[in-house]
């Protein structure tokens, strides 16, 4: 075994665990191995010589300058500890190669069995196809290749949900076989589409006498839903007891801190009901465009882009759902109608 300087190694604890970097600084590669184990010794060495070695044109330094750059501090960091994962996956298979490569269509198969490596474990395949295809997308920006060379490779994982959102008897089976507490937090999900981990942290502060308003955690605080107090809404708010500080409180009266996800998967298979409580989100959205609520309202009441509400209208809303209430508003104005047509029309021949 070769020696290294242990020296550079560079320790963080971060949520009660312990990472491991090559060297102290942006870029380093983090370190798999079990601390003082001769594959760990193994990794610091290899990660130290690409560091000597390093001249700018291969994949192994583009993740070293990826992970130093804006676009990686960016990330959340949960994503960053499943993202450096996948980086090392990637420097295991394409390091040497140099990015010129990526330029070629040559390098596709390469990429698609790669991907199908994982093939077993479909989400975890397009995982590693969304980091490196994020990886290249850097790479172009930085006119290192012309294209990303991972467009247009389908994903493994399919899931159709378009027409999977909650019906009222959804709701009625639900509230049969739940808490109140669970309950109510499907019914908000239902009503404010926020995400399960921001209707958790909801505040009465947060309660407006119009309006909700919350930054969300998933835009890591830089935008904030801001969701009408209309009817249903407010009835739903006035029917929940204030507890705690938090909307949301499990049967002891007390925030969710755990335990939420357990109790509702529980009270699903009660109920025996097949959704998800990100279905939520959906039936929130639907409810907003079948409502008259427009592409941009919608965004901005529950702080996504407009992007994505179209992408999520399009793959939640009911079509038939959409015809059927154009058809009530084109039948309800034909009744406005009709009489002021009939009183328009001649008498008759005299």
């Amino acid at each position: 075994m070769a020696k290294v300087d242990l020296k550079s190694v560079y320790k963080v604890v971060a949520r009660g665990k312990t990472y491991y970097y090559a060297w102290k600084g942006k870029g380093a590669p983090r370190l798999h191995a079990a601390p003082g184990s001769d594959e760990f010794v193994a990794e610091l060495e290899s990660a130290l010589s690409s560091r000597r070695k390093t001249d700018g044109r291969r994949v192994s330094d583009l993740i070293v300058s990826y992970r130093g750059s804006r676009d990686w501090d960016k990330l959340a960091p949960r994503t960053k500890i499943e993202w450096d994962r996948w980086l090392g996956r990637i420097n295991d298979r394409f390091g040497p190669l140099s990015i010129k490569q990526f330029d070629r269509a040559t390098i596709r198969p390469e990429i698609t069995d790669w991907r199908d490596e994982w093939a077993k474990t479909p989400r975890a395949a397009d995982m590693g196809m969304q980091v490196l295809s994020r990886l290249m997308s850097f790479a172009a920006a930085k006119g290192l290749i012309l294209v990303n060379p991972c467009k247009g490779i389908a994903q493994i994982y399919e899931v159709d949900r378009s027409e999977i959102i909650w019906m009222a008897a959804d709701f009625e089976r639900l509230k049969a076989a739940s808490s109140p507490e669970i309950y109510q937090a499907a019914r908000l999900g239902a009503l404010t589409g926020l995400r399960l981990s921001d209707l958790l942290k909801l505040s009465w502060s947060h309660v407006a006498p119009l309006a909700i308003e919350i930054r969300t955690g998933k835009s890591r605080g830089r935008r904030a839903a801001l969701i009408p107090l209309h009817g249903e809404l407010r009835e739903l708010l006035a029917a929940i007891p204030k507890r705690a500080t938090t909307v949301l409180t499990n049967t002891d009266g007390l925030p969710w801190r755990s335990g939420f996800t357990s109790s509702w998967q529980k009270a699903m298979k009660r109920a025996g009901l097949n959704l998800h409580f990100h279905d939520l989100r959906g039936t929130a959205a639907t409810r907003l465009y079948v409502g008259g609520i427009t592409i941009r309202e919608i965004a901005e009441i529950l702080a996504w882009s407009e992007d994505q509400v179209e992408r999520l209208i399009d793959r939640y809303v009911k079509r038939d759902e959409i015809l059927l209430d154009r058809i009530r508003r084109l039948d309800a104005n034909a009744a406005r109608t009709a009489p002021e047509k009939q009183s328009e029309k001649p008498s008759g021949d005299k």
